[in-house]
């Protein structure tokens, strides 16, 4: 009969080895990957489309005035930087997103919470959040410049009816996605109400809130221009979106491109800068990305 004797070596060569399978090895990556594998890759495509470009005006495979070459839309960015005008219109854009993108979380996440929480609310509420989050965001643009006149606030109403049920429907995917055990764990340590909303259900949900607030911004950043194209006034002053319709007014294809290509380069910016580095440290607090 096998011996069912246990030598305290073994036990604690077991402990060191669970210990080991629950640890997760951080380390610091190096300055030199970091450019190899998150800085190089997007320059390299960046030169590539712009070859391309090149490529395409150098064999005339439409008119310029159609397709202008890249060194004129450098030049009308260089006209904008001398003139001062650049950053501002850039910034104008920009303030408005993020702050439209703050009053859509401040709002849209307590109403996920209650969509995903009362049951009552969900089914009151749940599918009016997934049809406005399927509806285009110009669509707004006309009714609210109707009722709150061409400045801000209209700017603002246009963000939040096309963030907020981003935002909220993100959260009420996430708190589906919760494992029961968590909640009656929860229950059992005393987590219940607000607490337990707090300590349990929203950190548990991060992951999907995380994606609806990505989506938000999304849906924030394309709202406002969407608004800014269609809405011009001088007590507005001059956006990303207005920069476009200028463009497009005044037959100015090098300047319709700089547009274009300011507003992907903020999408970019923004991402890169605040959702990235926030999802790689959910990711890596939950074990789940180890290396990066």
């Amino acid at each position: 009969m096998a011996s069912t004797d246990t030598k305290p070596d073994d036990l604690a060569g077991l402990e060191a080895g669970l210990d080991a399978l629950d640890a997760v090895q951080v380390r610091r990556t190096p300055l030199r990957e970091v450019l190899l594998a998150k800085v190089l890759p997007p320059v390299v495509a960046v030169v590539l489309v712009v070859l391309v470009w090149q490529l395409l005006v150098w064999g005339k495979v439409t008119d310029d005035y159609k397709l202008p070459p890249p060194s004129a839309v450098w030049d009308s960015a260089r006209d904008m930087w001398l003139k001062g005008t650049l950053l501002e219109v850039v910034w104008t854009s920009v303030s408005r997103g993020l702050l439209g993108f703050l009053l859509a979380v401040a709002i849209g996440t307590p109403l996920g919470l209650l969509v995903a929480r009362v049951k009552v609310v969900r089914a009151a509420i749940g599918p009016i959040l997934s049809g406005l989050q399927s509806l285009p965001s110009v669509a707004w643009v006309a009714p609210a410049v109707i009722w709150l006149g061409l400045n801000d606030k209209m700017m603002y109403a246009v963000i939040l009816l096309g963030a907020v049920p981003s935002v909220a429907n993100g959260l009420v995917s996430g708190v589906d996605q919760v494992p029961p055990l968590f909640l009656r764990a929860g229950r059992t340590i005393g987590a219940t109400g607000l607490r337990g909303t707090w300590h349990i259900v929203l950190p548990a949900a991060l992951p999907g809130y995380l994606a609806g607030l990505k989506q938000g911004w999304a849906f924030s950043w394309r709202s406002l221009m969407a608004a800014e194209i269609i809405a011009s006034s001088p007590d507005l002053g001059l956006g990303l979106g207005q920069l476009l319709e200028n463009g497009r007014n005044n037959f100015d294809m090098p300047g319709i491109f700089l547009a274009i290509l300011l507003i992907l380069f903020v999408g970019i910016a923004i991402d890169l800068l605040i959702f990235s580095p926030l999802e790689r440290r959910v990711l890596r607090g939950r074990g789940l990305l180890v290396k990066n």
